[in-house]
């Protein structure tokens, strides 16, 4: 066979539509490099955080009870948040640089040359991040918020002996009283601490209750505590006698910032915590705006990785035409911290002028879509 027969025929292999095997093999090859690369991008940055987080802790460390050990413990405990929270940034580096890595080894410019689209492989990136959304969804809302509430009881047990975290419920000791309170919540400041679900129990130095109360709420303002809707129960040698009140002030030394150390930040609860304190919220007339946007964010939390990463990832081709595939890669990375810059500062406006938190959380992945098909339109 001559040459030109051989180069011919090659050439019409190359033409020749991929089998539906031959697409599947495509995929495990894309997805292969994109898991490989995520896996490092993502346990280096959540280590980086976590290592941050505890050189932080290293000054509390030797305080009454809090140790090294314990130390490492709060950190290890809030490790699967930190694997939520940091999955956006590692599926974009890592979709970048697992497509840069075959585009240096030539196998990208082999499968652009056998047919496959620039779509079409994008279409396998995001398909295999989509499925490991799925599974960073089940690991935000189980094991991440478990694992908070974890590490605050640890927090808390080492380096407080008053205040403790149990069966969902927040129990505090001042003196001779011991309060319990269902949920708990800061607003604004740390030392502005509202209780929900009040339970007072007062007992006399023999360790007797002499006293039990249930508030709806209490409020720490002005360096001061105060109940609401209160019915307090006495109890004497002769019986016991029970009295109601709007309002009353509770005379304790409670520290509200060690309380609010005890607090669960919403960014951390699970979806259906978020709806359980919306929900109690709006019942009492309460503002809601803080939890309702973080449930809106975790709605929108698979649309915001996947949509910077496959709008990132045209970048990765640059290693076809001159070989800038470094700057093409610095260049998604820098739109990624762009896109999560603009989605943070969207949402905090949106939170201060009182706008609709599913907008403001749908607003940012329509203005990276409209800017990155204006800019690769241009470049095509």
């Amino acid at each position: 066979m001559t040459a030109h027969a051989i180069n011919a025929e090659v050439g019409a292999a190359m033409r020749r539509p991929l089998s539906w095997l031959q697409w599947k093999r495509v995929d495990r090859l894309v997805a292969a490099a994109v898991l490989g690369a995520v896996a490092l991008a993502w346990v280096v940055i959540v280590g980086i955080d976590a290592l941050r987080t505890l050189v932080g802790e290293l000054d509390d460390v030797g305080q009454q009870g809090y140790t090294l050990g314990r130390a490492v413990l709060y950190v290890v405990c809030t490790v699967p948040r930190r694997f939520y929270e940091m999955f956006g940034y590692a599926a974009l580096i890592g979709s970048l640089l697992g497509l840069g890595g075959l585009a240096s080894t030539g196998e990208l410019t082999a499968l652009r040359a056998a047919g496959l689209s620039k779509l079409r492989i994008c279409a396998s990136v995001v398909v295999t991040i989509a499925a490991l959304t799925a599974g960073v969804i089940v690991l935000g809302e189980t094991l991440g918020p478990w694992g908070e509430r974890r590490a605050q009881q640890v927090l808390l047990a080492a380096k407080s002996r008053d205040v403790a975290l149990t069966r969902g419920m927040l129990w505090a000791r001042d003196g001779e009283t011991v309060i319990g309170a269902r949920t708990a919540h800061v607003q604004g400041s740390a030392d502005q601490v509202e209780l929900d679900g009040v339970r007072v129990f007062e007992f006399d130095a023999d360790g007797r209750l002499i006293a039990l109360s249930f508030a709806k709420r209490a409020r720490h303002s002005d360096h001061a505590w105060a109940f609401e809707q209160v019915r307090r129960t006495r109890f004497g040698v002769d019986g016991a006698s029970s009295s109601t009140e709007a309002s009353t002030k509770w005379d304790s030394q409670l520290d509200p910032t060690l309380l609010s150390t005890s607090i669960v930040k919403p960014r951390y609860m699970a979806l259906r915590e978020l709806g359980r304190n919306i929900d109690a919220l709006t019942r009492n007339r309460q503002d809601a705006s803080m939890f309702r946007g973080m449930w809106w964010q975790r709605v929108f939390y698979p649309l915001s990785i996947l949509v910077p990463t496959f709008c990132a990832l045209p970048f990765a081709f640059g290693a076809l035409r001159s070989g800038g595939l470094s700057k093409r890669l610095f260049l998604g990375v820098l739109l990624a911290l762009g896109f999560f810059l603009l989605q943070r500062s969207v949402i905090n406006l949106a939170t201060v002028y009182d706008v609709a938190p599913a907008l403001a959380n749908l607003l940012p992945p329509l203005l990276l879509i409209a800017a990155a098909a204006a800019y690769f339109r241009r470049r095509a």
